[in-house]
């Protein structure tokens, strides 16, 4: 399956007439690709997550999926920065309450939720609430309860800037090693430059006001991708790239000359 988004724009009302927020977005997703999103707060890289999501409606433009024109009304699972569990549940039923809403039996989706809680190594915490575990383990959470979804794609927003720099490592390494045996394409927001050259097939650097892709980067690491990679001279090179492009932007935002 292939995604494509073809000049995507989208503005929202404001008081003083409406705000451009995204202006001539178009790149594609390829069947099983791992595609980062980087760029600047403010630049409309969530605003583009919720219109593949369609929860939002692009201003103009087009998703298509196969080539079939469509609106963003594939099935995706969206996963945030924050883990929005509910503490009233455990860990098993979190993670299977999309399922619950498909109507599936409680047999059938405990038994499905149950592989993913067992992939992210929360077995022996699925019958613990959401105030039993640590950051890291909620946001586990939050992702076993995405991928036993089944999804088209899978839209992550920045799920690990919360967590400690060494947490974060670590579950970067396990989302891709379970991404490695379900291959769903991901679109993958960060600020994080380097979080998105050691976890994408490709980069996408987003910039501007209105926001627009600035330049699309192609990741020549093989995989499995290990902490060792963060040293190797092809991310180090894209790494300085990519902030090249960004810098004067980011200063800018910060009320500093370059």
């Amino acid at each position: 399956m292939e995604i494509s988004c073809k000049n995507i724009r989208f503005e929202y009302p404001a008081l003083n007439g409406p705000v451009l927020a995204l202006e001539d977005v178009s790149f594609s997703i390829n069947r099983g690709e791992f595609v980062c999103i980087v760029g600047p707060s403010g630049c409309g890289k969530t605003t583009l997550l919720k219109i593949i999501a369609g929860l939002l409606d692009a201003s103009a433009g087009e998703i298509s999926i196969n080539s079939l024109s469509g609106t963003g009304n594939l099935h995706s699972a969206m996963v945030f920065q924050e883990h929005d569990l509910l503490p009233w549940m455990t860990v098993l039923d979190n993670v299977s309450l999309g399922l619950r809403f498909h109507r599936v039996e409680p047999k059938e989706r405990q038994a499905k939720a149950m592989v993913f809680v067992e992939q992210f190594g929360l077995a022996a915490f699925a019958n613990n609430y959401p105030h039993e575990l640590s950051v890291g383990m909620k946001q586990r959470v939050s992702l076993a309860r995405a991928f036993v979804m089944n999804p088209d794609v899978l839209l992550m927003d920045e799920p690990f800037a919360s967590l400690d720099a060494l947490t974060k490592v670590i579950a970067q390494e396990e989302l891709l090693r379970i991404w490695k045996d379900h291959r769903k394409q991901v679109v993958y927001i960060t600020h994080d430059i380097e979080e998105a050259l050691l976890m994408g097939d490709r980069v996408l650097v987003m910039s501007g006001h209105p926001g627009t892709i600035r330049e699309e980067i192609h990741v020549p690491l093989a995989r499995p991708r290990k902490r060792h990679h963060r040293t190797d001279p092809e991310i180090v090179s894209r790494k300085e790239h990519i902030w090249q492009i960004l810098e004067s932007e980011v200063r800018q935002g910060l009320g500093r000359d370059k």
